[in-house]
């Protein structure tokens, strides 16, 4: 079945990408992202990353157009704690 190959394909992107810090591409519709470092949350079925920037909300963005931080560009760049996508967050409305 060929929709069973892409789940596989899905779970192989998901095993990669997701908890990895990235870095938006120099586009357009990514300038607001310019510099700064994200934690890939999943990968959607459609996949492309959705992706934390710690400003309380989650992006959907195509896989191609990310790089992968390294830790030295992730080390103090993310903080976790500064919006709502964790289990028992400190910040509330």
């Amino acid at each position: 079945m060929a929709a069973s190959a892409d789940f596989a394909a899905i779970d192989r992107l998901r095993r990669e990408w997701n908890d990895a810090f990235v870095l938006a591409a120099d586009r357009p519709e990514l300038l607001r992202f310019a510099g700064r470092v994200g934690r890939v949350v999943t990968v959607n079925c459609n996949g492309k990353a959705v992706v934390d920037f710690a400003d309380g909300a989650w992006y959907d963005i195509a896989l191609a157009h990310l790089t992968k931080a390294t830790d030295d560009e992730a080390k103090g760049k993310y903080d976790a704690t500064a919006n709502s996508a964790q289990a028992s967050p400190t910040r509330q409305g």
